[in-house]
């Protein structure tokens, strides 16, 4: 059972945005103030990425949990409309793997940082988040997930 009415979980849900999240602000912050320069929300390459990486051709996936269907907390599903979300939740996922498959076969590296990883239950320290971050740009690992398994 939803605790907001109709209308308001309507105008809830139309404020979540795609760009410049709190989540993607705080990688962006860290990643430049350790001196690493990049671009926004490339439309030419898969998938839009949130911040890319045209020097060490890496891309980065800022996901919220729940909009990606992830197996955490905060990726539970929603309690009321369930089929349509379900549904949407499935659509997002496909999208997300064919993307990252396009960004393999470029020969480029994805990192995909899950929200859980930054908000929640047992989120590690942001610092941490974004030392994870610059190693896996640096580093010769071509696919990487940050989440909190708790």
């Amino acid at each position: 059972m939803d605790i907001f009415d109709k209308e308001k979980r309507h105008s809830i849900m139309h404020s979540v945005h795609s760009k410049n999240t709190s989540p993607e602000l705080i990688i962006r912050r860290g990643l430049y103030r350790l001196g690493l320069r990049y671009r926004l929300h490339r439309k030419e390459l898969p998938g839009c990425p949130d911040i890319v990486f045209f020097k060490y051709k890496t891309a980065i996936f800022v996901n919220g949990c729940f909009w990606h269907g992830h197996n955490c907390s905060r990726g539970k599903n929603s309690q009321t409309n369930k089929k349509f979300w379900a549904h949407k939740i499935a659509k997002n996922k496909i999208r997300d793997s064919n993307n990252i498959m396009d960004f393999m076969l470029m020969k480029w590296k994805i990192l995909i940082v899950w929200e859980c990883s930054i908000k929640g239950k047992g989120e590690f320290k942001i610092n941490e988040v974004i030392v994870k971050c610059y190693n896996f740009i640096l580093s010769n690992d071509t696919y990487s997930e940050i989440y909190n398994s708790s």
